[in-house]
């Protein structure tokens, strides 16, 4: 039997589709910095502030957008815009007509494979609130997929 994330296009996704999509690695809620001749992107190992670090999930989900104003909202219409997606985030990955990830948890059956696997960022960050801007580049880490 096919499953909804195999058959129905990421635009066609309800609500509840969509956002079960996210595997919670959390490796979008860390902090970027962007080359500003030639747009490279470079993860940090420095995370937002309202991150659980332990569950790997958002601390204030619905107000998000309004407490980090930089903070980006997913939806099919801007998925293709967001070049800083990592490459293995499920959105991503379903966009490029690659299937999820073994360690997902719609694929494994257990939201614990994201982190057993390693994909997440679980014991790998700290909070942007430890560290002033200028002090970012030397948190730059290489091991964001």
């Amino acid at each position: 039997m096919s499953k909804f994330w195999e058959i129905t296009p990421l635009s066609e996704m309800n609500a509840e589709q969509w956002e079960s999509l996210c595997d919670g690695c959390a490796q979008c809620c860390l902090v970027k910095l962007e080359d500003d001749e030639n747009g490279e992107v470079f993860y940090t190992d420095v995370a937002c502030y309202l991150l659980d670090q332990h569950s790997c999930s958002c601390g204030d989900y619905q107000n998000r957008c309004v407490l980090v104003p930089d903070c980006v909202k997913l939806t099919p219409g801007n998925l293709e815009s967001l070049i800083w997606m990592p490459d293995d985030c499920a959105y991503r990955r379903l966009a490029e007509g690659r299937g999820l990830a073994w360690w997902h948890p719609l694929v494994s059956g257990s939201v614990e494979t994201v982190h057993e696997s390693g994909a997440s960022v679980r014991g790998k960050v700290v909070c942007e609130t430890e560290f002033d801007d200028d002090e970012l580049e030397g948190h730059v880490v290489d091991w964001v997929r």
